[in-house]
């Protein structure tokens, strides 16, 4: 099993393994703080722009990407993307794009946005990406609150969505705007043959770790995006730092040349950040625009990734179509004795690698190489054949999940940040993994608890502010550094996190977007007969709602169909004209919101929520826990 061999390897390789320190402050005896040194010091000149002359410089024949064309994987050399880049830039400077300007980029993952991200740099501009499913509001929102004047979307569609997002916004300059299927890259270089190499150079020395790189927005409480200023020290320090972490240690203890396959989102700040680790690190890198299993494993299949970067949904779906494949083929059974094998051979393999415990026994570890035989290849051959590894973030892995993949020779670890902190702020240390807990601080990173179980965290991957928006900036972010998560969790003995809650209402899916309920909710409730409602979906595949339906309103649309009004609440809530009209309400509230944010299946529920059932507070505000406790079995039918 490769893993396990992995981890034998490293074993002696304690040197790697000693790298990452953390020190720990106890208060009380109980860990309130941990810290890690930065291994790689901010840099004293150069920015992430810098990124692909350095290597066009430095090692112009290798390869550091690989594209996607007809249907194939074509390789990119550094000096080859250097000029795609330095070309793209120079049109940019010609449309007009200033030092200091903002280019908003809507696009799904692929080489061009890699491409677009470093010439904004490039050109001096920054970079607002903007969900490919958001939706006119937010598009709208994000071009007024950014100042953007100049915008790459992908298909025609985004184009119609970002030219209807703009009619009215300040100025009458209206926006710049190209669109990547119409041939934005060639056009922009064709405008930019005048642009001067030195005019270039000029424009990206000048930028500084201080320098403004991105305004990525992320949702807020009242529904409203907030964007988040990271600056070119940001991501360095979050780049660098996991780069020189990671990366050496795989290297020496599998001896394969690293590459990977990036399919999330590079709207997502983690997205970012790993296409600009791998660049930095010249890791060899692709891009492909969904995280669909269906239409990723064929592309897993042929690229043939050392690792992966996900987020929980990725490897429930690969769990899940596991079992549903042996069960269409009459093996579920044996799907179930494979799945409760896995968990308990990497239970005890990892707890003996950790010191924690005996090796498995024979009589497991030939269960094991049974079921490798039957059904763990299987899952290393759907993801490539030299997957090794994988990192997880955006929500917790549940702890079986990681177990299940470790047995089957995948070992993932998880991370954990948001995009206030440039993304990842802990990560599991490599050759000490430790499932169920989301890892220690980043180097160059400090974790601490406040006093009412608040995760803070302080460091060069913290962001400067919120844009136009001192008021929210100063509610999270402290006179020392310290930004407040609004996560809740704990420090072990160790200097591991575990997040033990959200203090905060905004709801993480397992596919890691940040969704606010508030906006649903209040447009859900806005249309009868619909009474109260509760938005679901933390650490779920997908955003839910439960209902509850305004006697008033029920009693009009009863008159109305010439119903009997005492018609048993149980019939209605099974009515096919009632759950249609609940439908078009739920269409309504997800006009507000990107389909990965929408409601995708609701329920109607008796009762109502009330202050005097506790459901209410006095200011008439849903009481979140209590909803969910109360109609717990509710909200495990939606996901059935």
């Amino acid at each position: 099993m490769g893993v396990r061999k992995d981890l034998r390897q490293a074993a002696r390789h304690g040197e790697l393994a000693a790298r990452h320190q953390v020190e720990l402050v106890r208060e009380n005896g109980v860990v309130r703080e941990a810290r890690s040194a930065p291994l790689v010091p901010p840099p004293a000149t150069g920015t992430p722009a810098d990124i692909p002359f350095t290597n066009a410089a430095e090692a112009p024949d290798s390869v550091v990407l690989r594209r996607r064309e007809h249907g194939a994987w074509r390789p990119v050399t550094a000096a080859a993307f250097a000029a795609d880049v330095a070309a793209t830039a120079k049109g940019l400077i010609a449309s007009g794009l200033e030092a200091g300007g903002r280019v908003a980029l809507m696009a799904r993952t692929g080489y061009e946005w890699c491409v677009l991200d470093f010439a904004v740099w490039a050109a001096g501009g920054q970079t607002v990406p903007v969900y490919p499913t958001s939706s006119a509001e937010q598009i709208a929102w994000i071009l007024e609150d950014s100042g953007a004047r100049h915008v790459v979307t992908e298909t025609a569609e985004h184009t119609a969505a970002v030219e209807d997002a703009a009619v009215g916004l300040p100025g009458d300059g209206g926006v710049a705007l190209w669109q990547i299927d119409a041939g934005a890259l060639p056009r922009l270089r064709l405008l930019g043959e005048d642009v001067t190499d030195e005019e270039l150079t000029k424009r990206r020395t000048a930028l500084t770790a201080d320098s403004l790189a991105t305004v990525c927005y992320t949702s807020g409480t009242t529904g409203r995006p907030k964007g988040c200023v990271l600056t070119h020290g940001n991501l360095h320090a979050e780049a660098a730092n996991t780069v020189e972490l990671l990366h050496p240690v795989f290297k020496a203890i599998t001896g394969q040349t690293a590459s990977t396959l990036l399919f999330l989102p590079l709207a997502h700040i983690l997205g970012r950040t790993i296409q600009i680790a791998c660049l930095m690190a010249r890791i060899e890198l692709g891009h492909f625009p969904s995280i669909k299993p269906d239409e990723l494993r064929p592309e897993l299949r042929a690229f043939r990734p050392t690792f992966v970067v996900g987020v929980p949904y990725l490897f429930e779906k690969i769990h899940d179509t596991g079992r549903a494949t042996a069960e269409k083929l009459g093996r579920g059974a044996s799907f179930a004795r494979a799945d409760a094998i896995a968990v308990r051979f990497g239970e005890a393999a990892l707890g003996h690698f950790l010191g924690k415990g005996p090796r498995p026994g024979l009589g497991l570890t030939l269960a094991w190489a049974l079921y490798d035989l039957l059904v763990y290849r299987r899952v290393r051959k759907e993801l490539g054949g030299r997957l090794r590894y994988a990192i997880s973030g955006g929500s917790p892995l549940d702890r079986r999940l990681s177990l299940f993949f470790y047995a089957a020779g995948i070992l993932i670890y998880e991370g954990y940040g948001l995009t206030e902190t440039t993304a990842a702020a802990t990560v599991s240390p490599p050759l000490q993994p430790r499932p169920g807990t989301v890892g220690r601080p980043v180097p160059g990173t400090a974790i601490r608890i406040a006093d009412d179980g608040e995760v803070l965290i302080k460091g060069g991957i913290v962001f400067r502010a919120y844009w136009n928006n001192e008021a929210a900036t100063a509610e999270v972010l402290d006179d020392d550094g310290w930004f407040a998560t609004g996560d809740l969790g704990a420090l072990d003995d160790d200097g591991y996190l575990v997040i033990t809650g959200r203090k905060k209402d905004i709801i993480v899916t397992s596919g890691g977007k940040n969704v606010s309920p508030a906006v649903l909710e209040d447009r859900l409730r806005s249309r009868p007969p619909v009474g109260q409602c509760l938005v679901v979906g933390d650490n779920r595949s997908h955003v839910a709602a439960l209902v509850t339906l305004e006697p008033e309103a029920m009693e009009h649309w009863l008159a109305v169909r010439k119903r009997p009004k005492d018609t048993p609440l149980a019939d209605l809530c099974r009515d096919p004209e009632l759950i249609a009209d609940i439908q078009k309400a739920v269409d309504h509230a997800n006009k507000a919101v990107s389909r990965a944010e929408s409601i995708r299946r609701f329920r109607i529920v008796p009762g109502e929520f009330t202050e005097e059932n506790g459901m209410l507070t006095p200011s008439l505000k849903v009481k979140r826990h209590a909803v969910a406790t109360a109609y717990a079995a509710e909200i495990e039918a939606l996901y059935e």
